[in-house]
């Protein structure tokens, strides 16, 4: 079984299934894709990822503000974020984190958004889901200011290793999407090579960032196997242990009370 550990259900190119998200899915679990956590981006669309987690029994949700989604005219309110985490589909917080990479000039406004989540995470003890690019010193900065109970996972990772150890120390996982395919992500590869087994997950990020041999295409969560047989042969590990592992990451994070009925 594989976990596809981030994804966006509700923002998929469903062309290929007739518009049918039940069959974009159901495409999923025939490769082997046991369970999906879709992600929360804004206040706008929080109904409609814990409405998808509510509708089938393999389908987790988080909710949050991507710094990228960030109204100029309105902050994060952290009320709401701790009333949308008592949802009980609701097992993350984010994703969240610090974007400068196309808006450096919102740094100010990007931290105090970050910060916010990451007491909500505090208060709650949910783990976060951390967005990062070009944003690296201040991102490690505000995760220790944190001191999180629980916490969390950088995901689509591309960043160094210094990187990845920095957040490993804080006892963070790293997830890793279909850019590890790319010809140009060495660096990243050799990332991927020495994360801990036992912190280590797998994403799509669908429908962005289609892996290799899709690339440029829509991505869909069925395409998580073929970054995680990528990954599998990069770290020369058996396919079905790596998916085991990852599988048994993805729910001791977000699940820590024990894996969800699968209806």
């Amino acid at each position: 079984m594989l976990v596809d550990s981030h994804c966006h259900l509700d923002r998929l190119d469903l062309s290929l299934y007739g518009g049918s998200l039940d069959a974009a899915l159901d495409a999923a679990r025939a490769r082997g894709v046991g369970h999906f956590l879709c992600i929360g981006v804004s206040a706008e669309n929080a109904a409609t990822v814990k409405a998808l987690a509510g509708r089938y029994p393999d389908v987790g949700c988080s909710v949050g503000i991507h710094p990228l989604d960030l109204k100029p005219d309105e902050g994060t309110d952290l009320e709401w974020l701790i009333q949308e985490v008592a949802h009980p589909q609701v097992v993350a917080i984010g994703e969240t984190g610090l974007d400068y990479h196309y808006e450096p000039q919102a740094a100010e406004r990007q931290q105090a958004s970050f910060r916010l989540h990451l007491e909500a995470a505090r208060e709650t003890e949910k783990p976060v889901v951390v967005h990062t690019r070009e944003a690296r010193e201040d991102t490690l900065r505000l995760l220790r200011e944190a001191a999180l109970p629980r916490a969390g996972v950088l995901h689509c990772f591309t960043e160094d290793w210094a990187m990845a150890k920095a957040a490993l120390d804080l006892g963070f996982y790293i997830s890793l999407s279909g850019i590890v395919t790319f010809r140009n992500a060495e660096a990243l590869r050799e990332v991927a090579r020495q994360i801990p087994a036992d912190r280590l997950l797998v994403e799509t990020d669908a429908p962005y960032l289609a892996p290799i041999p899709y690339r440029g295409k829509p991505n869909l969560p069925q395409y998580v196997r073929e970054v995680a047989e990528f990954i599998a042969d990069l770290r020369g590990v058996d396919f079905d242990r790596f998916a085991q592992d990852t599988t048994d990451n993805f729910f001791r994070l977000f699940y820590p009370n024990g894996r969800p009925p699968r209806g």
